[in-house]
């Protein structure tokens, strides 16, 4: 789960730093405010995707726990019917 979150903030930081197209340079300096809603705005982002992710592994996961008992419990029932049916072939004798 680190990895993800980890991989998630890189994307994002990539996502957010790159691209092809070029900006003119301006004469006045950057404000850090809107620097500091950037940020945050990127974080918060980051953020929600991570949980995104996490709450789909979450949901598959639940799923595959379903599948699972489901698939078990008709293998038990399959040998308890044969256990049945050997005790009563062993009963016979």
């Amino acid at each position: 789960m680190k990895k993800l979150i980890a991989i998630v903030a890189i994307a994002a930081f990539l996502t957010s730093c790159g691209g092809d197209t070029t900006k003119t340079e301006t004469t006045t300096s950057p404000d850090s405010t809107s620097m500091a809603k950037d940020a945050k705005n990127s974080s918060d982002s980051a953020t929600k995707a991570a949980l995104d992710t996490s709450k789909s592994m979450a949901t598959d996961a639940a799923k595959m726990a379903d599948t699972a008992k489901k698939e078990m419990n008709k293998a038990s029932d399959k040998m308890k019917s044969a256990a049945k049916e050997v005790k009563k072939e062993a009963d016979k004798k």
